[in-house]
């Protein structure tokens, strides 16, 4: 048998998604495209999905074509309630 994993008190375990930003342009906000394969339930054809997110980033260190890691937190605006965890990755500058 496997024995429950324990947490400490206060810690909680927060769901991450993987996304790559798109628009930086606002303060302290970043655009951010979350990509997924989903089935098709009739023709069983694997089609793309995007998801557009809005994040908060306190420092301004997200630029566009950076791949981020982002969380959930509270509310910050009508369409802001994530908030960016860390820099994956640094894209390519044009």
């Amino acid at each position: 048998m496997n024995a429950p994993v324990e947490q400490a008190v206060g810690e909680k375990s927060q769901r991450t998604l993987t996304a790559k930003v798109v628009s930086s342009k606002t303060a302290k906000t970043i655009a951010v495209e979350i990509t997924r394969v989903v089935k098709h339930p009739m023709y069983g054809k694997y089609m793309r999905r995007t998801t557009r997110l809005l994040a908060h980033d306190e420092s301004g260190e997200a630029k566009e074509g950076d791949t981020v890691l982002i969380s959930p937190c509270r509310p910050m605006s009508r369409r802001k309630s994530w908030r960016l965890v860390s820099v994956v990755e640094r894209g390519t500058s044009v």
